[in-house]
């Protein structure tokens, strides 16, 4: 029995599998909201009691954050996570902590094809490196590198580089996020949930064109980048609509990017909550043609697989399929 996890700092997602002739087969799940609990092992206690928890014989869990020496202090939670203290209080040796990003890539290995959209029909099917990025409550990436004969997932913290504009548009919202957050403006700060209300801000401020009325007084609780996702996809007004462009338009140039500094020739995959709601936005070229724009390189990056993954649970599969395969 393996049991797995998607930790992140909204919720955290917990699966019991059995495996069955090589193969996963699902026996129980459980979403549990992240900031209900103090610690994992409080989440998974809470699992257990409801499903009656068999003895297991490995556990992964892929955690939004960076995974150093067996051990996590998570991003976005309050939470110091131990390979250690899980191994306690499972009673087991096999346990394996990964970034989400990570497990999130070993799970696209696992995806049909119909549960991807590809943005690239002129992308070429190869062996080689594969890159992963994902924006979602952040922004992640990580990798797969590829040995000749499997491919191994390596995760990063990608998402806290710096920004850096392509456009004159870009350069402006530079300047105007250092007065936001002088000390540092990372990619995570616009290519996330809360960056796309930013890009919002940023136009509105800057004179792009006026507020829309159903933005004008946002109920308390509302998600607000979600507001001007819907207020673009569905009023077609024109800053709502120009936000989600300039989104798409870094969030291209930063896959492009991934994709050069690990020469993932083998294809990229973009995971995350945020595409699935936005595809109309993504898939009218203006991905592709930010994501290829690179000079000397436009040809290469013109011949790589770009694909969207539509499975939520990802890094919950690459979680478990982890356990099954490596340890």
């Amino acid at each position: 029995m393996i049991l797995a996890g998607d930790i992140g700092g909204t919720k955290t997602n917990l699966a019991l599998y059995k495996v069955e002739e090589k193969k996963l087969v699902l026996e129980a799940q459980q979403q549990f909201p992240s900031r209900d609990f103090s610690s994992l092992i409080d989440v998974i206690v809470a699992f257990e009691a409801q499903i009656s928890m068999p003895k297991i014989d490995a556990a992964c869990f892929g955690i939004a954050g960076p995974v150093i020496e067996g051990r996590c202090r998570t991003t976005n939670l309050p939470w110091d996570i131990t390979t250690t203290d899980l191994q306690t209080h499972l009673g087991i040796d096999k346990v394996r902590l990964m970034n989400d990003l990570e497990a999130t890539a070993y799970g696209m290995l696992y995806l049909p094809e119909n549960e991807f959209i590809d943005l690239n029909p002129t992308g070429r099917a190869i062996d080689g490196n594969r890159a992963v990025i994902a924006a979602g409550t952040g922004l992640g990436e990580a990798m797969l590198y590829y040995d000749g004969t499997d491919y191994h997932p390596i995760g990063s913290e990608g998402g806290h580089c710096d920004f850096a504009p392509v456009t004159a548009q870009q350069d402006e919202l530079l300047k105007w996020m250092r007065n936001r957050y002088p000390g540092h403006v990372s990619y995570e700060r616009i290519l996330s949930g809360p960056g796309i209300y930013t890009l919002y801000e940023f136009l509105y401020e800057s004179g792009f064109a006026p507020q829309p009325a159903s933005m004008m007084h946002i109920p308390e609780g509302k998600d607000r980048s979600a507001m001007v996702s819907e207020c673009a996809l569905k009023e077609h007004d024109p800053l709502c609509m120009e936000a989600l462009r300039l989104f798409a338009e870094i969030y291209a140039a930063e896959a492009g990017n991934l994709a050069l500094k690990s020469m993932s020739l083998g294809g990229v995959y973009i995971g995350g909550g945020i595409a699935p709601k936005i595809l109309p936005v993504l898939t009218n070229n203006h991905f592709m043609n930010g994501f290829a724009r690179k000079g000397r390189f436009e040809e290469m990056l013109r011949g790589i697989q770009v694909k969207i993954a539509l499975n939520p649970e990802t890094a919950l599969l690459g979680a478990a399929h982890f356990a099954k395969d490596r340890l």
